[in-house]
Formats: C-alpha cells, sequence, structure tokens
C-alpha cells in the first residue's frame, strides 16, 4: 500500500490538499510584494517577484467562488508547481502536511466533478474530508 502526502490548506471552513510534490514553499502574504495585472481575470490577485522569477498569485477563494476575507496574518501563500508552470496559491491558511494512504483516497462523486475537474479525489482520515486537487488544472 502506498502512502502520499498533501499539504493540508483552508478556504472557510473545509480543508483542501496539494501533493508536496507540487508544492515548492509557503510564504507569509505579508512578506511579499505583489503587483495587480490589470484587465486580469478576477481570481489573478496579482503577480510578485520570487527570486527574480515572475510568478502569478490565484486567489482561491474567488477561484472557487467563495464569499470573500480579509488577509490576515494566518493567510498564507502556496508556491506551486505544475508540469510547466509555477504560480502562487493564495490561502485563509496552511494545516499541515498529511499522509494518506491510497485506500484512503477516493474518486469524488458525478455530482461534485461538474465544473471542477481540478478536484481529483477525496482523502479520507478520522472523520474528515479532504478536497485533493490537481495543481495542473488550477492555473
Amino acid at each position: 500500500m502506498s502512502e502520499l502526502q498533501y499539504v493540508v490548506f483552508f478556504l472557510d471552513q473545509e480543508e483542501y490538499g496539494i501533493h508536496i510534490l507540487h508544492t515548492q514553499e509557503i510564504n507569509r502574504l505579508k512578506d511579499l510584494k505583489m503587483n495587480k495585472v490589470p484587465n486580469a481575470p478576477s481570481f489573478i490577485q496579482g503577480l510578485i517577484n520570487l527570486r527574480g522569477e515572475i510568478v502569478p498569485i490565484l486567489n482561491l477563494r474567488e477561484r472557487f467562488e467563495l464569499p470573500p476575507k480579509k488577509t490576515d496574518k494566518k493567510t498564507r501563500v502556496i508556491i506551486a508547481k505544475s508540469e510547466n508552470k509555477v504560480f502562487g496559491l493564495l490561502v485563509d491558511r496552511v494545516s499541515h502536511v498529511l499522509q494518506l494512504d491510497e485506500i484512503n483516497i477516493s474518486i469524488p462523486p458525478e455530482e461534485i466533478r461538474y465544473n471542477t475537474d481540478y478536484i481529483t479525489g477525496l482523502g479520507k482520515k478520522d472523520k474528515r474530508t479532504i478536497f485533493l486537487l490537481d495543481v495542473n488544472k488550477l492555473a
């Protein structure tokens, strides 16, 4: 049985996870200087210069059509890497790294896969359910 690791973060009260291999680093929002992008989609929060690399920041609350929330000291930016892109994910807070056995990951029901093809699985741990995201489909 194979064990997979996910970086778990919160949006509202829901837990989400991205595979640890797609996580480059986690930063405090206050430590980043962000530039707004004119005429960008509403979920593009802005751009940062991360050690010479220009990185777009996606506001996942906006991307998932959740109500807006003011950023606070727990707000984090997860620098993620997909097959051919590096981008940041603005999240409410990062929780922990979770180890899941493959047996505890299920395919999402068809009802929630409609218009949410970035949810690739549901992780089950104790009595919690964690939405597992496909980084390649988020950007």
